[in-house]
């Protein structure tokens, strides 16, 4: 394996951490709109699969895990029919026990969240220490026989032959086959197979001062379940906890449009904010770390592990929209099967995060060219500011 960087630099150790029943941006509901039912129950099947793999690597490694399911708050009333809507679905056509509450039943038995208006609970939903996590994976994979190269970006790749040579700082590895799993940090010269293929998204996250007991007591943090709002720019948030007891408060949001931005002020305010907005008894509260990081989200917002091109011996598996903390560790293993040839007569390997490669930006949802790619930024940066808008809607 070769890191450009430190070991779990990149999305594998910025995430929230919050391992979900999901992969890619798109609900349920959306799976049925875009292939019809068939494909979606088999593409649920297969994300749960992945998840139930995750539940027991979990178990295996240690990395702080709580199994508490997953709470899907409504940051404004309109946002509850939408909510109820697709906790139907998720009973009715894939069988999960998904179940809505008020906001009074949120407030008295999980946490006071102020702009809840009521959320969706699914019971599927598991929140770890990404860091730990991925250290875990390492040391397993190490265990096995993976060698595992820290500080080595692929400065040239081409091929000689049948073979690909890739050149580093410190060598040079020559391969029958290549993965790419480098997520939002993909650069744009790495390959042809993946330039413009992905949209990489900053992600801001902090970490508060540990809370007093006055201030769990205000603010009835009775579990460590992790939530997420309505909004489009949506917030994540959790209350962790450490081996000496106490507590912190952890939330994350959508950033700077560009990396050379990340560090402005306004970015951590956004969060800060949103702290004082939900649980008003933490407005001012310290801050001890914050941090940012690209989030790998595709142009139909689904993620695909695939070999593009069949003449060349290279697969990825990229795009997963901020949900790959638990499904990435699945699709894995789905590589690896594809890379070894164990993926000819499984019909799994059908569905539409295996069949087709990623895709270039659309417009309109019809036309699909890298022509639009260099103007994607100043879209986002539009798309940002209505999306605010549209957002704190009454």
């Amino acid at each position: 394996m070769l890191e450009a960087n430190q070991l779990a630099w990149g999305c594998s150790s910025r995430s929230g951490g919050q391992g979900q029943n999901a992969s890619g941006r798109l609900k349920r509901s959306q799976w049925i709109a875009r292939w019809g039912t068939d494909v979606a129950k088999r593409l649920d099947a297969e994300i749960r699969a992945g998840f139930e793999n995750f539940r027991a690597l979990t178990q295996e490694i240690d990395c702080d895990a709580f199994d508490g399911g997953h709470l899907y708050v409504a940051h404004r009333p309109r946002m509850l029919p939408a909510l109820e809507a697709e906790a139907e679905v998720m009973r009715r056509v894939f069988g999960y026990a998904t179940r809505m509450m008020s906001a009074e039943e949120l407030r008295a038995d999980w946490c006071d969240e102020r702009e809840a208006a009521g959320a969706m609970f699914e019971a599927e939903g598991i929140g770890i220490h990404p860091l730990k996590f991925s250290y875990g994976l390492a040391r397993a994979a190490r265990a096995l026989g993976a060698r595992l190269h820290t500080g080595s970006p692929v400065q040239h790749w081409h091929r000689e032959g049948g073979v690909h040579v890739l050149r580093t700082p410190g060598g040079t590895v020559r391969a029958r086959r290549v993965a790419v799993c480098t997520g939002g940090y993909t650069g744009q010269a790495l390959s042809p197979l993946l330039k413009n293929r992905l949209m990489p998204i900053l992600s801001n996250s902090l970490v508060t001062r540990p809370l007093t007991e006055a201030e769990l007591r205000a603010t009835n943090f009775s579990s460590r379940t992790f939530l997420t709002d309505t909004r489009t720019l949506r917030f994540y948030y959790r209350l962790l906890k450490e081996a000496d007891g106490r507590s912190r408060l952890q939330i994350g949001s959508r950033s700077a449009i560009a990396g050379a931005d990340a560090e402005a002020p306004g970015h951590l305010r956004l969060l800060t904010d949103a702290i004082a907005r939900k649980f008003p008894p933490l407005a001012g509260i310290g801050v001890d770390h914050s941090w940012w990081g690209w989030v790998d989200v595709s142009h139909d917002m689904m993620p695909r592990i695939v070999q593009p091109d069949p003449k060349a011996q290279v697969w990825y598996a990229l795009g997963y929209g901020g949900n790959g903390v638990s499904f990435s560790t699945w699709a894995g293993k789905r590589l690896a099967q594809r890379i070894v040839g164990e993926d000819r007569d499984a019909a799994v390997f059908s569905l539409p995060i295996y069949d087709s490669p990623l895709e270039y930006p659309n417009v309109a949802g019809v036309l699909r060219s890298a022509a639009f790619a260099p103007f994607r930024r100043i879209g986002q940066s539009v798309l940002y500011r209505w999306y605010a808008m549209r957002d704190e809607q009454a």
